[in-house]
């Protein structure tokens, strides 16, 4: 990976400058915030300095903000009584403050819609005396944690994010993204070792997808035609950073097409380093098999702008050196993705987006672990 800049005063901006369209959401440019969980919700209700955190980045050129996971209205959907909500008055207050914030400035804006499944640990907020549930009640270490869903259970789960779908376009975010990355409720679904079960929804490949793909096709029903949806996919989960729900591009694309036939608009392609290929033979990252697989379009994510990923084998990096981005301005430049989403770039530096665009990453600040709980 290179790590010295020599994009040249208009290289950046060329390429990542360029607007993008999709259904009824038009961007100025091809920069994404991505969705970063902070804990700073108290009562699961957005404040106003949650607002200002998402307005300064879209006043600062980023084109496109991705909230952090907002749990859809579910028993157990979260893990903390922190961490905001899609539901409630209070909650969809701030939440529709947030927005007009954001909008206020000229950005955009979707949230993520989220449920942990067996993620969450019993007892944990914001509704405590709920269970734990995922597809077999299997942990992501292979024990037995939570409750396995009843196939009633997981028609309650898509209602909920059928709800959360069409308050989100009513509050006026210009999109969604439905969370089925990292090992949360929809990742257990599509991966072998959490996803156990005989029926329907476990078994082969496209038994696996099937609840993601309902979930999608029922939301797509929901909202508008022009209100694109996002689907935010992974192979790594925490703490299980070689696991993979697609050994060769045949069985990515095996997941990748029912969820395009459902309705998925843009796919969210996460990574720890988006410069590593994903597959023998060939240098695309996971963002570029899921464009090359399915003709749409994809956002690429992974240490973008740092010299170290965000977890590893011996944790959260506490911080990160600033590097230069021409690779990513190269993969860019040959449409390998059509996005690029930033993370503790972005919490490190508000500015990231317009010194990037600008070609004055010297002013660029570093990341420290502790900037995530930052307000600023």
């Amino acid at each position: 990976m290179n790590v010295t800049s020599t994009t040249g005063p208009a290289r950046a901006r060329r390429i990542l400058g360029r607007p993008f369209g999709v259904g009824d959401l038009t961007l100025t440019n091809r920069i994404v915030m991505a969705p970063m969980t902070r804990s700073l919700s108290p009562g699961g209700v957005p404040g106003d300095d949650v607002a200002r955190y998402y307005a300064r980045r879209a006043e600062a050129e980023v084109g496109l903000i991705i909230t952090e996971g907002t749990f859809i209205e579910h028993p157990s959907a979260g893990m903390s009584d922190d961490i905001p909500r899609l539901w409630g008055a209070d909650a969809l207050a701030g939440w529709r403050h947030v927005v007009d914030s954001v909008h206020a400035v000229g950005g955009k804006i979707i949230p993520q819609l989220w449920h942990v499944g067996v993620a969450r640990e019993p007892g944990t907020g914001p509704i405590a005396s709920a269970a734990s549930v995922g597809p077999s009640g299997i942990d992501l270490d292979g024990s037995a944690k939570g409750e396995a869903l009843s196939l009633s259970d997981i028609d309650d789960l898509v209602a909920a994010y059928v709800a959360a779908a069409a308050t989100a376009q009513r509050l006026g975010f210009d999109g969604l993204e439905v969370h089925g990355a990292h090992g949360y409720l929809i990742d257990q679904f599509l991966w072998e070792r959490t996803n156990q079960r005989t029926d329907a929804h476990g078994g082969n490949l496209a038994a696996r997808v099937r609840f993601a793909a309902e979930i999608v096709a029922a939301v797509r029903g929901a909202v508008s035609p022009g209100f694109p949806i996002f689907f935010r996919l992974s192979q790594w989960k925490i703490g299980q950073f070689d696991a993979r729900i697609a050994h060769t591009p045949g069985e990515f694309e095996q997941i990748l097409l029912p969820l395009v036939e459902a309705g998925v608009d843009v796919f969210h392609a996460s990574t720890r380093r988006y410069w590593l290929p994903e597959f023998e033979g060939s240098d695309l990252n996971l963002a570029g098999w899921a464009k090359k697989l399915t003709g749409k379009s994809t956002v690429t994510v992974g240490s973008v702008g740092l010299d170290a990923e965000f977890v590893g084998p011996s944790g959260r990096a506490g911080q990160s050196a600033v590097t230069g981005i021409d690779e990513l301005l190269d993969r860019a430049e040959r449409d390998e993705f059509d996005l690029v989403a930033v993370g503790r770039a972005l919490i490190a530096d508000p500015e990231w987006a317009r010194k990037t665009l600008a070609d004055r990453s010297g002013e660029v600040q570093p990341y420290h672990a502790r900037q995530l709980a930052s307000l600023h």
